[in-house]
Parts: structure tokens; sequence; C-alpha cells
């Protein structure tokens, strides 16, 4: 074995295992098996051009060699973005524990208690520092969060407005520009009209439906809302505030204004910057909107005991389910950043994050009285932690960047320095000295800080906030580290056994992808820095994008998205300037198979487009006849088709090529969604079949962690004529000469992660990618053979192979009183988690094993839906206490003195040999979802406040 080689740690089939997988399969060759699998006609003629592989060694050189070349300057920039202190006991049980970061969404909450514990304590703590009574459990950064507020207002219209044509949103000149820059993304399909003016002169007429404000302001002075919010109130028109998580210990919280969403970012909740990203964003809202509220919210309901249970509530209104009727697009969150910043108020907190908080402002208020002291004019009259100083800016520059210090230049006579968590009395004489020596006068040395405040008094925050036990418990490192250990064990992820899940690419996260994500000279980077103190960072990117180009078959890649969802709706907005440049304004109607993503139709509302829906034939394919005759019909307005490669059914279609020539042939471009790329890298690409735009799942095909539900990156990758399209950034130039404006709000999105990526091809090499192409699809097909007599599969290509997934048809066991859920709860009682529910086919499991499961655990894998085949066939659907439909079976229910189910509990526990040596146990029974949607219960209060709600 070569023990130098990354592949080979990372694809889990040995070579001694291949044959007896092969002659499962019943082929002689792995190259057979791919011929079998993939049309000849999109298979790739030369190999990927791309470099040798690197070993985990020589990686981790290479990777630091660059890391080297960022400068590690102090950053005051400002503008949603701070230095922050990450504690060490959350950067190493949760950031760098496999625990933690290799978990799924928690859509199975019997195996995800401790996650979604974790995502409750963050929406306590969003709703007790907003002072609004429901947050859900994050979004992906400040600026799409208040882009989702700008658009839950504008469906909130009353029906008054909306027969009005009521359809201007004021944004105040106070927000963000990173923010604005989204907004005006997001508004143009919305058929929204941006006004941006100051908010102390707006007028309040009722042609507006909502207002954006910021709090504080983008340079960081504190204004006094409350007559704006007054005002707008009595004109029926709805209040969004953008708010600095941090400062709200000390000030006022927007919901006691009275103001109707509340959005921002939790990064200043110890999350490293990471040149901008990932980071978990926050929505808060008031309780009448909880229907209407994007992404994902965490409830309190209870088990078939009677016990205390959490799980995601209101899945109703997920765009997997409501499709291109969905509250939003979004289907990524970032979880595994909510739980560090929910943790960060749990380590510290009321008291802790008070005087961080304290701390933070008297620093400001000291500096602006010494800055002063100098000459400065400091503007900001009332203000938390940033000064606004009058004074030669490029000199204060050349002075500041030879010590290293970033200040933001607001313009030829204007500095902005915004103090932060990490900010101490030595950092803030260093700032002094800078100043004074651009004046030309004498630094003075500072001891101690001012305790005094300029926050008003009407302003100062009164009211308590985290008062619940959990926030009060666990402020030693003994106590945090135990805490989350035990949210740790009642989660199962890839540490404990394979995530079969089908179209999500559970895969190996690899120990060396992920050390350079806690290494300061990536993590600690401001996004707004300068490029040439970046020169590292600005490689990889490069280079990531650079190699993208060479996998998709694309010219041009864009890395700002930070979800899949995100990347459709940058893709689409790409594909809408395209069609506008080119006069033709009307092209609006959008194409998507039956099968597809419920991304896809959501996405494509939100770019301004109109579904229309194609049929599939009965074999799951694309039906052409009905592509066709849609396409031809709306031929002069045609903008787009959407596809899934590999199908959604996990088949290699082999009439792509057709189906996208139809889209052309008819004026439209093609789209395809990439969540399927894991079958497609080293063996066909986009451009190949036809495609002129797709999006990459980098937290599935490329190896960045799901992390519970995030963090995400979802690149776009062009063809040629789409590069001028490719988006942009309002503070660091990025996008094509003719960009659309921000889909995200840090220039390269989630910079951080895309290390992960970048590592995973590096050390793959042009051989070792292909290879893990190839042995999903084998890994898929040992499985579905392993399967065959016992279940059906519903599609596979023409020679009977499955892509890299396959649809499991559980609606046969009906007829035995068995659901599909019933089969996904009684895998967990075998140690594993189930495979994708429902999707896309109603009744029936979706499996994907990928690469990196050796076929050791596919054999468990394949022994227990076995075994769970047989226990459907001892039932019938008058017996409804079986091991089934009582599945879960918890420790406790199997230790209880008395057992009266009509099995052993040996059988309910440990159906098979193998599961004593690492018995998963989960912590409740089934969760009661309707009980939880009755009783909407979304922050630490114990359930016994509820008790009689039902």
């Amino acid at each position: 074995m070569r023990t130098d080689s990354f592949a080979v740690r990372h694809i889990g089939p040995r070579e001694g295992n291949l044959d007896k997988m092969l002659n499962v399969i019943g082929v002689e060759s792995l190259d057979q098996l791919i011929y079998e699998t993939i049309p000849d006609d999109i298979r790739l003629k030369k190999d990927l051009d791309l470099p040798r592989a690197l070993s985990e060694n020589e990686f981790l050189y290479h990777i630091q060699k660059l890391a080297a070349r960022n400068k590690m300057f102090k950053s005051y920039i400002g503008l949603g973005y701070h230095e922050t202190f990450t504690p060490s006991v959350i950067k190493r049980n949760v950031l760098e524990s496999p625990g933690w970061y290799t978990a799924y969404t928690p859509y199975q909450a019997e195996i995800s208690q401790g996650r979604l514990e974790a995502l409750l304590n963050f929406q306590t703590m969003i709703c007790d520092l907003t002072g609004m009574p429901l947050a859900n459990a994050s979004l992906l950064d400040e600026g799409t969060a208040a882009a989702e507020a700008m658009a839950m207002l504008f469906e909130l219209r009353s029906r008054e407005q909306k027969k009005a044509g009521v359809v201007r949103f004021f944004v105040s000149e106070e927000i963000l520009p990173q923010t604005l820059s989204i907004l005006k993304t997001r508004a143009v399909p919305l058929g929204v009209e941006l006004v941006v003016g100051d908010h102390k002169t707006f007028d309040f007429t009722e042609d507006f439906f909502g207002t954006m404000l910021q709090y504080p302001g983008k340079y960081g002075q504190v204004f006094d809302y409350r007559e704006f919010v007054s005002k707008a109130g009595e004109n029926n028109i709805k209040v969004a505030v953008a708010a600095d998580i941090l400062s709200l210990v000390m000030l006022t919280p927007p919901g006691e204004l009275g103001v109707d969403v509340v959005v921002g970012t939790t990064q200043r909740f110890g999350i490293p910057m990471g040149y901008g990203g990932p980071h978990a964003a926050y929505f808060a809202t008031r309780e009448e909107y909880k229907r209407n509220v994007p992404g994902r919210i965490i409830g309190v309901t209870k088990d078939v005991n009677g016990n205390r249970a959490l799980r995601m509530a209101l899945q109703t209104r997920e765009q997997h389910i409501k499709r291109d009727r969905a509250t939003s697009n979004i289907c990524t969150a970032q979880v595994l950043l909510a739980v560090m910043a929910g943790m960060y108020s749990v380590y510290h907190g009321p008291e802790g994050l008070k005087y961080i908080g304290s701390k933070v402002h008297h620093s400001a208020v000291t500096l602006s009285r010494v800055l002063q002291q100098l000459g400065y004019e400091q503007t900001n009259a009332s203000y938390f932690d940033t000064l606004v100083l009058k004074g030669n800016a490029a000199r204060v520059r050349e002075v500041a960047e030879n010590n290293e210090i970033n200040f933001l230049y607001i313009d030829n006579n204007t500095i902005s320095v915004a103090i932060n968590e990490a900010t101490s009395i030595d950092d803030l004489n260093d700032i002094i000295a800078i100043f004074a020596e651009a004046a030309g006068k004498e630094a003075v040395t500072l001891n101690a800080l001012d305790k005094t405040t300029v926050i008003p008094e009407t302003l100062q925050r009164t009211s308590a906030f985290l008062e619940n036990e959990v926030f009060n418990a666990y402020h030693s490192e003994t106590a945090l580290m135990r805490y989350l250990r035990k949210l740790e064990r009642k989660d199962l992820s890839l540490n404990h056994s394979m995530i079969s899940l089908g179209s999500c690419t559970m895969k190996l996260n690899a120990a060396s992808e992920m050390l350079p994500v806690s290494m300061a000279q990536w993590a600690n980077i401001h996004p707004f820095v300068p490029v040439e103190q970046v020169e590292g960072y600005q490689e990889v990117l490069r280079e990531l994008e650079q190699q993208l180009n060479v996998i998709t078959g694309f010219a041009g890649t864009s890395l700002q998205p930070n979800s899949g969802a995100q990347g459709e709706f940058a893709g689409l907005m790409v594909i809408r300037a395209y069609h506008e440049a080119n006069g033709n304004t009307n092209r609006n109607i959008c194409l998507i198979p039956a099968s597809a993503h419920g991304t896809n139709p959501a996405s494509a509302v939100m770019a301004g487009m109109k579904v229309v829906v194609t049929k599939t034939d009965e074999k799951g394919n694309i039906d052409i006849n009905d592509l066709r005759e849609k396409a031809e019909k709306h031929k002069d307005n045609l903008a787009a088709l959407m596809v899934t490669y590999p199908s959604t059914h996990g088949v290699f279609e082999s009439s792509i090529k057709e189906i996208t020539k139809i889209a052309h042939d008819n004026g439209g471009q093609v789209y395809m969604d990439g969540a399927n790329m894991n079958a497609q890298v080293g063996l066909t690409n986009p451009a190949t079949i036809g495609a002129d735009v797709c999006h990459l799942n980098l937290h599935k095909t490329f190896s960045i962690p799901h992390g519970g539900g995030g963090p995400g990156v979802g690149p776009i990758c062009v063809a040629e004529h789409l590069v001028k399209f490719l988006p942009s950034s309002p503070v660091i130039k990025t996008g094509g000469e003719n960009a659309i404006t921000a889909i995200s709000a840090a220039p390269w999105g989630s910079a951080l992660v895309c290390l992960i990526s970048y590592a995973y091809i590096k050390m793959l090499g042009v051989n070792g990618l292909t290879d893990a192409t190839k042995y999903a699809i084998l890994n898929a097909n040992y499985i579905k053979n392993r399967l065959s007599g016992h279940f059906d599969v519903l599609y596979t290509g023409e020679r009977g192979r499955a892509a890299h997934e396959m649809i499991v048809d559980c609606r046969p066991f009906k007829k035995n009183g068995i659901e599909v859920t019933d089969i996904a709860k009684r895998l967990m009682d075998y140690g594993f988690h189930s495979p994708t529910v429902s999707f896309p086919v109603a009744g029936t499991l979706m499996i994907e094993p990928t690469e990196s499961e050796n076929m050791e655990e596919l054999d468990r894998f394949c022994d227990a839906m076995i075994a769970i085949r047989k226990e459907i066939d001892k039932v019938t659907a008058d017996d409804a206490d079986n091991l089934l439909k009582n599945a879960p079976h918890t420790l406790e229910m199997v230790t209880a003195d008395e057992w009266h189910f009509p099995y052993t509990r040996k059988e309910a526990a440990y159906p098979l040999s193998y599961i004593a040596e690492n018995k998963f146990w989960p912590s409740v029974r089934r969760v009661d979802d309707a009980y939880g949607d009755r009783n909407l219960m979304c922050t630490c209060a114990p359930i016994e406040a509820y008790a009689e709600a039902e």
C-alpha cells in the first residue's frame, strides 16, 4: 500500500475487495461498469488537465507556505466583520470535532437531539438579544438574511397593498454596502423598487410596504429609531433592522423599539472572519409571521412516551415540499457556525457578554477621547464600537500600513476605526501612535480604560437576557467540555457509521483537508483588506476557480454563492442578465422536470422566472416529447432549462445531449444542477453534455463537511459567453465586466472553507479525482445488487446500472402496514442514519454510499436493510405493535423494569451481531411532529410550561 497516497486513504474499497464487488455486480472490471453506466457519447476523451496528486505531507507544507503570504495585519475595518476570540474549548470540541462537523441536517430528529439542542440555544440567544419572540436556526450571512427579510415583508403586504401595486421598499443609506448590493440583486426579479435615502427625512407615504435600517449605522453611529418605527406602523409600513449582535448587550434591543424583523450576523460570537465566511446569520421576527420565516426553525415537542424532544418545526414551509410556492429557496443553513456562536454565549453567559461588550465600548470611548486630544474631529455622537475621524486619510493609511494595521478609509478626509473583542490596551496605544505620527504630534500612552458611555440613556439596554439555565451553568472549561460531549453523544455522525443519503454525498472530510481552517493565517483575515495583503488567499481562490473550470469544462467560476441554493439563484440571474444584454427581456420561462430538486423551482421564481414543469416517463427519465412540445410552445419567451445530471432518479440519461439541444434550439440556456457531480468528475462534465452554467455543491462533491446542515459553498461555473455577467462585490472588485450585483455578502463568499475543496483536489490529483467518481459508482451498484431480491430499485440506466445513487421502492410494504418512515426509524436501531426519505418519489429511500465507504461498511448497511426486510415480512397491517412501528428503541426503554412488547429486548436493540461492538442509542423515541407544530415553542423554556397547551 502506498502510504503517501491520499487517494488510498480517501477511497474506501481496498484493492483486495475489488474482485468480490465486481463479481456481485456482474462485471469483469471497473472500466466495464463505467462503460455500462455512462453513455459513451458524453465520456471525456482525455484526462482532466490537472496536476499530479500531492501527498498529505506535501500538501500541508504547501498550504503553510501559502499561509505565510497572507499578511497578518490588525484590522479595524468593521463593516460587519470583526476580529473575535474563539474559545479554545469550542474550537477543539466543535469546530475540530468530526462528531459535530460530519453530521447531516437533523431531519431524523431521534438521532440528532444534540445538534437540535445546540440550535435551540442559538434561537433562544437570538430572541433574548434582539427582543423578538421567534428566531430561526440561522441563515447564510447578514446580507442574504436582509434580502430574505425584504422578500418576506413583500409577501406579507396587506390585500389592499397588493391590489394597489405597492412595491416600494425604503433602505437607509446607513445600510452596509454589501447588504445594499444583495438587496438590489433580489429586488429586481421580485419587482420591488428600492429607494435609498436618509431615514431622518423619509416621507411615510402609502406607496411603501417596508423599510430596512442598520443598527448601529454602517460607520457606527447609533440612531434612535423609535419615532421612525412608530410612524411606519401608523402607515402600515413594516420595519426590518440589521443589528450588530454584540452591541445588543448594551443597546435597547430592536424588538423593544417595535420593529417587525431583526437580522444580522453572529460572526462576533467566536467565529473567525475567515476572509468572509462561513458565518451564521440570524433572523428574528414576530410570532404571527412564523409560517413565512425562511430557513429552519427548531421546535420543542415530545416523543411517544411524552418525554421532551426536539425537531425541525413547520417543515411545510420548506422548498422541498412547496417548490415554486416555497417561502424561499434556502436549503443550507450555517449550523456548525450557529452551534459555535450559541456555545460562545453558553460559555460566557450574560455577565460574560456584558463584560466583553462594555470592554469594547469603553475602549472606543477612551480612544475617541485621546484622538480628539491629538486634534482629530470624531463625528459619531453616539456609538458602540466605531469612530469616524476627520484627517488626512492618505497619510494615516501610509503610517498604519507601515505598522501592519488596517482602518476603513471612507474618503480622502475620513477614517473609520472599529474596535473589537480582541483589542487590548496595547492595541489602543498602537492606534494612538499611528494617528499621532500622522498628525506630527507626540503620542499619549494609555494605562486604563474610561468607564464612561456615550450611549444615550434612552438607548441603553435595561432588559435582562440569557436567563435560561443553559447560559448560566457551563462557564468553566470542564463544564462546557462535558456539556458539548453530552450533546455530541446524542447525534449520529460519520464518525460512527455511513450516512447513505441520496443527493447529499456524505463523504469523508479528511483531517488534512480540515487542518488549514484552524490556522490563524487563514482564519483571522478581514474580507475587505487590500488584496495585496492576501497573496496566499488570492492564489488559492484563483487556482480553485481554475480547477473547477477544468472539471466542469467551462470558462469562468464565481466562488461567491455560499450555498447550493444561492448558486442556483446566481446561475439563473446570470442567465437573466445574458438575455437582457441581448435585448430579450421577455425571456422568463424556465422549464423544470417534475423530478427536479425542490430548490430548482424555488430558485427560478426568486430569479423572476415562470416555472413550466415537464413530465418524466415511466422509466423516470425526462419525457423528451413533452419537453420539446413545451420548449417550442414557449420558444419566444424561453429563458432556461434546469436539469440535474445524472438525474435525480440516479440515472445517466442517454438522451441528455438531445435534451440540451432542444433548449438551445428554442432560445434558452441550460442550467445544470450540480448536486450529482460526484458521478461526473473526470468522466464527463456539464460542458460536454451541453449545459451553459452549473452550480457545484462544494459541501458534497468536493468534501466540505455538512456540519449538521451547513456550512456550504455553491460556486457557479459558466461558459465563455456568460463570464462577463459573474457577480460583483461593492467593496472589493470581483466578477465580470458586466457583472450582476452581489449574491452574498463577502467578495469570495465562504472563503475559509474553500481551502477544504482546494485541498481535496490538490491531494487527489487528476487520477484520484477520476478514481473517486468510479468508486462512487462502484459502491452504489454494489449496494444495488446486494439488495436485489429484497428491495426493488425504481430506475436504472439502459444497461441496468445505477449512477452513484439509487431509489429503493418501499411502497409495497404498505400491505404489511409499514411506511418508509418506519424503515428509516428502524435503521437507527441498527446504528445507521436513514437514506433520503420520500425524495424524489414519495414512499421511497434514495441511497448514496459515496466512494469513501469501504466494503465492510457497505455490507453492514446491506445486512441491516435485508434484516429489516425480513422483519417486515413477519408483520401485518393489523399488527401495530411491532419492531418497526416502535422504532427507534432507546436505552431507557430497553432497560426498563417492565417489557410488554411481543419481541425480545435483544431483537429490539441488538438485531445483528455487529451492533454490540458499537451500539448507538437514540436518545428519544419517535417524536410527535404534529404536537410540536400545534404548540410551536422555539426557545429553551421547559416543556412543563406547555403541558396544558394541547
